[in-house]
């Protein structure tokens, strides 16, 4: 089982020295068209890795789950109960597990402190659904980051539109400069265009 998780959270073999380069860049890998393979590989291996990630492949041996009196309504149990989950994870242990897309956006989201994201929950009476909620919560935050991160795949029908857009667009600008052309060459007094 153990091995299991290992390779799932080993699907994103992004190279090390690649992670420097991506982080710099921003977000936007749908708008812009990708510059080499080693980009594609990268965004695959982020899309497989999202794919097979769920709360439940997370390892818990990284983790640091600790219990606390949760604040506010609740009465005696609040007061007396240590219901309230923090999950603590270390960032130099979590981040070879991610894609080098993600890490970027990890360091900069609402749960990063300085060296450790830290996860609470007490939404309910349960230690056990409130570590279960801690987990939800990063695996929520995993997978709004690879929206943000990582394009959605191109199907074949929005490649021919596409193409077919661009052809449209560069016939109708040729069709443009060569009028503009005849024009230019009537002045001239090479004769006239017939349009």
């Amino acid at each position: 089982m153990l091995q299991g998780l290992a390779r799932v959270w080993r699907t994103a073999g992004i190279s090390q020295n690649r992670a420097s380069t991506i982080g710099i860049r921003s977000a936007s890998y749908a708008t812009r068209a990708n510059t080499g393979t080693g980009e594609d590989e990268e965004i695959a291996a982020a899309r497989r890795w999202l794919a097979d990630l769920n709360p439940d492949t997370i390892p818990r041996n990284i983790c640091d789950v600790s219990f606390s009196r949760s604040s506010g309504p609740g009465g005696q149990n609040v007061n007396k109960v240590n219901s309230k989950a923090t999950l603590k994870l270390p960032l130099s242990s979590f981040l070879p597990l991610v894609p080098a897309l993600f890490r970027p956006y990890i360091h900069r989201s609402r749960y990063c402190a300085s060296d450790s994201l830290v996860i609470q929950a007490d939404d309910s009476r349960k230690q056990n659904d409130n570590v279960q909620r801690c987990f939800q919560k990063l695996h929520q935050l995993l997978v709004e980051i690879g929206k943000e991160t990582v394009p959605g795949e191109t199907t074949v029908e929005q490649q021919e539109r596409v193409k077919k857009l661009q052809k449209a667009e560069n016939e109708g600008r040729l069709k443009m400069k060569k009028k503009h052309s005849d024009k230019k060459s009537a002045r001239r007094g090479g004769g006239k265009a017939d349009y």
